[in-house]
């Protein structure tokens, strides 16, 4: 990888001059990990990690990163390395309010996916996405493909079973669980050199999710996660991130026994289940009809055969922002909003 400190090189370039002048029974010094110039000095340096199935090696602590993904985006700048961040992609929703400032001087190259030129015309030295379909051949690139120029690339281990991506065109076989979320912090913080920074914002979402939870009883009730699109709703299946906070909120996903995170249904399918509570993403976005809240609620109640729904009779309705609803800090924040639906349920 092109991020080799200047310190690095200077030290290998020390040690190989040592090297020629030694006898054979000289004792020859092992070469130090080289370890960061600019963070908290821990990591050491090369750093290897497996990533869904890819070996990643950093020299030194990323310089110029490109994020492809908000949920990515808002990790780095949860970590404070927005000073790295030169370009970010992919955004739901605007920026968590405790991120504007920071979210506020870093570029967007683009409101969806960017083309590979646009990614590498920010001349990064390390990528990071949350969805491996911008990591294949459809997608901005692939990770060989990015390789070949020097530059790393890192997916969200939320986004992996093993070896293979999800969203990249696997399926998974078991539910998503938040310490995937967890890992990704943990290895993100090592690999910029500011792991007691990762710690801290792990601690603190662990702290918020147990309060969230505290006395949460949704007795089982039945849940659909409506995602986006009236024409074929894309409800949530059994395994993904949603799947995770009806799991973790004791509700009872309807679509669990659906292998794919987001599949598309149709809403004969959706009524016939008839759902006690339907959790709707308010998506800032406008790429398929219904992406905001306020156009599902007048879909449901207006359209003749969602209207039937026990849900819509009762106005029984979550609404959670697209980036709570996918693997991310935010997760959190939409189990905080669910919590509290259920407790104003149990006051009422």
């Amino acid at each position: 990888m092109r991020i080799r400190t200047l310190a690095y090189a200077a030290l290998t370039a020390t040690l190989t001059a040592a090297l020629a002048g030694c006898g054979a029974s000289e004792p020859v010094p092992e070469e130090p990990a080289a370890t960061s110039t600019g963070g908290e000095g821990v990591t050491e340096y090369p750093l290897t990690l497996d990533n869904c199935g890819t070996e990643v090696t950093v020299d030194a602590p990323p310089e110029r990163v490109v994020s492809l993904d908000q949920n990515s985006t808002e990790i780095l700048l949860s970590l404070g390395l927005e000073d790295r961040v030169v370009g970010t992609a992919s955004w739901t929703d605007p920026v968590l309010p405790e991120l504007e400032a920071a979210n506020e001087d870093v570029p967007r190259l683009a409101d969806n996916a960017p083309t590979y030129e646009v990614a590498l015309g920010a001349d990064p030295d390390f990528i990071t996405a949350s969805f491996g379909r911008h990591l294949n051949e459809s997608g901005v690139a692939t990770r060989d493909r990015f390789a070949e120029t020097g530059i790393e690339t890192y997916l969200s281990p939320t986004d992996c079973e093993g070896d293979v991506s999800i969203n990249g065109g696997g399926t998974r076989t078991h539910l998503l669980d938040i310490e995937s979320l967890y890992t990704e912090i943990r290895e993100l913080a090592a690999v910029f050199d500011v792991p007691s920074r990762g710690d801290a914002l792990i601690a603190d979402l662990e702290e918020r999710t147990a309060e969230a939870l505290d006395g949460v009883d949704a007795e089982g009730a039945t849940v659909a996660f409506w995602f986006a699109d009236t024409r074929t709703p894309y409800m949530a299946g059994g395994y993904g991130s949603a799947a995770m906070l009806a799991d973790m909120s004791g509700m009872e996903n309807v679509f669990a026994g659906t292998a794919d995170d987001w599949p598309a249904t149709g809403w004969e399918a959706v009524v016939e289940k008839n759902p006690d509570v339907l959790v709707l993403g308010d998506l800032q976005r406008a790429r398929f009809p219904g992406d905001k809240l306020e156009e599902k609620i007048e879909f449901l109640e207006s359209d003749p055969l969602t209207s039937t729904m026990d849900a819509v009779k009762n106005k029984r309705y979550i609404a959670l922002h697209g980036a709570e609803m996918n693997p991310s800090i935010r997760s959190v924040d939409g189990l905080e909003k669910i919590g509290e639906f259920w407790k104003e349920q149990d006051a009422g």
